[in-house]
């Protein structure tokens, strides 16, 4: 590790959540005292940086020390009152992916319905709040889509194209990354790729582990789960050169059909629909749930 740092080649590592909460416990959801202990580790090994930071770093091919950034997927209420919040007052910048879908119509998950267990999902207001305080919100699809069986261009671009623009009017904010949901190898398709970088956003982030390293592409982000076994989130985080070549091969064919890729690519310009929305009024009553205040009086600054 000194050899890489001192070379400026030191590695990022990116850890994905999804709910933060002492209720309702799943595969998919750590305690709020688990989730203080994994950041608060972070902060006394690495330094903690914004996504954009991230993806800086490796497109200027320079990383002069460790460093880590923080990211949430789907889109849980609860984590409106704990998690983001105690990410804000601490200064501590972090990425929010959300399926549109489920936002707009406060549909629960289908892995929480499976799991006889539906949970709520966040409001519009919510994430307006939440971007309002410096928290960046990014895009996870329109339905949670899994890429491994989508098969036709018009399913592809619902899911990215026409949901990124939706999202930029729920937040009248620009999205610029994207959380491909799953995160496997397999969904990670040339078209999926390539239709992320066709309608602007500037990165996409898998989900199946790996350090982002300096002569990678930044413009995919690779992520590691937030794992509430704390031991084996330590040994995640701690660097192994040998880890490098456990690296997957990801897939070099498309589930699409060849003549739906051949398609003209109809995505508006980025920021064609993206009005500019007041947010003044979202934090009049404390939390982003409502409640105490537990959010600072200046926007962090991600």
């Amino acid at each position: 590790m000194r050899e890489l740092t001192e070379e400026n080649r030191a590695p990022i590592s990116v850890l994905f959540y999804h709910r933060v909460a002492d209720t309702h416990p799943n595969d998919w959801t750590i305690s709020k005292d688990q989730f203080v202990r994994h950041i608060e580790y972070c902060r006394e090994h690495f330094e903690i940086i914004s996504l954009g930071e991230a993806q800086t770093r490796l497109q200027q091919k320079r990383s002069p020390r460790p460093a880590i950034a923080i990211t949430f997927d789907d889109g849980y209420a609860e984590n409106m009152r704990f998690a983001i919040p105690w990410l804000i007052c601490n200064r501590i910048p972090c990425t929010y992916f959300v399926a549109t879908e489920h936002v707009r119509n406060g549909r629960p998950f289908a892995h929480d319905v499976e799991n006889r267990c539906p949970l709520d999902v966040n409001t519009i207001e919510q994430l307006r709040a939440a971007s309002h305080c410096g928290i960046e919100i990014g895009l996870h699809t329109a339905n949670h889509a899994d890429f491994n069986r989508i098969t036709t261009r018009s399913e592809l671009e619902t899911e990215i194209v026409d949901a990124k623009m939706d999202l930029e009017i729920m937040i009248g904010e620009r999205v610029n990354y994207f959380a491909v949901p799953y995160g496997l190898p397999e969904q990670m398709r040339p078209a999926v790729m390539q239709t992320a970088r066709d309608c602007g956003l500037r990165g996409i982030c898998s989900a199946y582990g790996g350090y982002n390293m300096v002569g990678d592409d930044p413009f995919h982000i690779r992520r590691i789960h937030g794992d509430p076994d704390f031991i084996r989130l330590r040994n995640w985080l701690s660097f192994d050169e040998r880890k490098l070549r456990q690296t997957p091969t990801l897939p070099t064919e498309d589930v699409i059909a060849e003549r739906d890729l051949r398609s003209p690519f109809s995505a508006s310009p980025a920021n064609s629909r993206t009005p500019i929305v007041t947010t003044s009024n979202l934090l009049e009553n404390g939390s982003l749930l409502g409640g105490s205040s537990l959010l600072p009086d200046t926007p962090l600054q991600a």
